[in-house]
């Protein structure tokens, strides 16, 4: 498992893990391409890409559209081979005066944004916004359907999330690096052409063009969790095209990865140590009602007996550490997850893992008939092309343990030894940890919750202090983002800056 993963559950990240027409949608954001703001990123070359005419088809679901535009494969060779991205959209609803395209992005990276959006935001955001937005979604390169990168086969990938997470000698962390190796090795046979590609700064010019060819002036857009890096790296690159931007659940581009990673364990240890809170006030509780170190406790004592004897699942596999961990860590994202995961450890104490592997088998979007989406496989490739490895071997991963058990002394040690996963991977990293500041950008709105597991509270305040026009927006809560999760102080204010420009008072709290 990549402890850099940063997806949204429920009805965002566990669906995600969810007329025609030639020609350009208007709006009051409509502009010729090329009479668009100007921009720090290049676009010479790329004229034939900005003046592609979608073709609109039927999606087979109600009211969505669909669509592939091209893209350059490689944009220093623009004249080279091409990517397609898969394209879908809402048209806005009305009543009133449309605002133009509504990019949303739900996270991963890896994660479905046409999913996403076919499955929840084109029908679940808030009936106002999608009244005055065309509702858009764009794959990003090398996911879902936007020319996925493919790597271990169903039964391979069975194998690869059962590996020990936390090797206890020396054959056990041969065989945790072998794993990764393996995964990589496979990565670069299977989609060795995209591999090298498939950057959020690719993905964010890709989002230009989308722009573009969709007849808007400006981008204006929702991302979720690591769609807030693909959106601050638009706002970087392209600051004069920014229209209304809300990044939820921020990263910080300004850490390296062993630091992202180290601090998304202390997010994680926060969340369970608030899940365990709730958790000991229940007469039922399977992690005891003494106090939360005890359920703590208690769930590493869990860990260790699945370790040394994995249950059965009623089916095949069984569960070990590795999956009993990864079900734990699933029903962290959000709090209406609670309730399952204290029935799935309730039955997995009790000697039947059935119920954490369910809850793993969501975490990796793998089916009952075990295929897995590409999520994982984008979700590697994404990440270790935008920051170098956070290892360079196991002797490293073995003296940064201690610091990983601090952040966590529950889930310390098993993502410690996720961050390799980077290591052995085939293509150079073209990105390095920067702050983005994005100067000239329209105000963009930051938004952080504080208990937040996989993007922890501090990375919004850090960005939004980054960015010369960020504002930060603050949900005090638990789970992964804000938006649409149940706070009518969160919604009202992201609505207002979406529809009248109303920026929130930069330090606002929501409960």
């Amino acid at each position: 498992m990549d402890s850099r993963r940063l997806l949204r559950t429920s009805a965002t990240a566990l669906a995600a893990a969810g007329l025609i027409l030639s020609g350009c949608t208007g709006g009051s954001d409509a502009a010729a391409p090329g009479s668009s703001p100007a921009a720090t990123a290049s676009t010479a070359g790329l004229e034939d890409f900005y003046a592609q005419k979608p073709v609109w088809r039927d999606c087979g679901m109600p009211k969505f559209e669909c669509a592939t535009f091209r893209a350059p494969l490689d944009y220093a060779k623009p004249e080279g081979e091409e990517i397609q991205l898969a394209v879908s959209r809402v048209r806005a609803s009305g009543p009133g005066k449309r605002l133009g395209s509504l990019l949303v992005n739900p996270g991963g990276p890896g994660g479905s944004a046409v999913g996403y959006l076919q499955g929840y935001a084109g029908i679940g955001y808030p009936a106002p916004v999608r009244a005055r937005y065309d509702m858009v979604a764009v794959d990003p390169r090398g996911v879902a359907r936007s020319e996925p990168v493919e790597c271990l086969t169903g039964p391979r990938m069975d194998a690869y999330t059962q590996v020990d997470p936390t090797p206890d000698d020396p054959r056990e962390t041969a065989a945790l690096a072998a794993s990764f190796k393996e995964f990589a090795a496979s990565c670069e046979q299977r989609s060795g052409k995209v591999l090298p590609h498939v950057s959020t700064v690719e993905a964010a010019r890709d989002m230009d063009i989308v722009r573009a060819v969709l007849g808007d002036r400006k981008l204006h857009y929702v991302g979720a969790s690591y769609g807030t890096f693909l959106g601050a790296t638009y706002a970087e690159l392209f600051p004069g095209r920014t229209g209304r931007l809300v990044l939820d659940g921020a990263m910080d581009p300004s850490l390296p990865a062993s630091e992202l990673n180290r601090d998304q364990t202390a997010g994680f240890e926060t969340a369970f140590r608030s899940f365990a809170a709730d958790c000991v006030e229940k007469r039922d509780c399977p992690l005891g009602t003494e106090s939360v170190a005890a359920a703590g406790d208690r769930l590493k004592a869990f860990f260790r007996e699945v370790d040394a004897k994995p249950l059965p699942t009623g089916e095949s596999r069984r569960l070990g550490e590795s999956l009993a961990t990864t079900g734990v860590i699933a029903a962290m994202y959000d709090e209406a997850a609670w309730p399952q995961l204290r029935e799935a450890l309730t039955r997995a104490i009790g000697g039947e893992g059935s119920g954490l592997l369910a809850l793993a088998d969501s975490y990796y979007e793998r089916d009952a008939n075990g295929s897995y989406s590409n999520l994982m496989s984008a979700n590697a490739a994404v990440n270790c092309l935008d920051l170098p490895a956070s290892f360079t071997g196991p002797a490293e991963v073995e003296k940064a343990v201690p610091s990983f058990e601090k952040a966590s002394p529950v889930f310390g040690t098993g993502l410690a030894w996720a961050s390799l996963n980077c290591t052995y991977w085939p293509t150079p990293a073209t990105g390095r940890p920067h702050r983005v500041t994005a100067p000239g950008a329209a105000p963009i709105v930051v938004v952080g919750t504080t208990r937040d597991p996989a993007t922890p509270y501090k990375w919004a305040r850090s960005l939004a202090d980054q960015l010369s026009s960020g504002t930060l927006l603050t949900y005090e809560g638990d789970g992964h983002t804000a938006y649409g999760r149940g706070s009518d102080c969160v919604d009202t204010a992201i609505n207002a800056y979406l529809l009248e420009g109303t920026v929130p008072q930069d330090g606002k709290r929501c409960s």
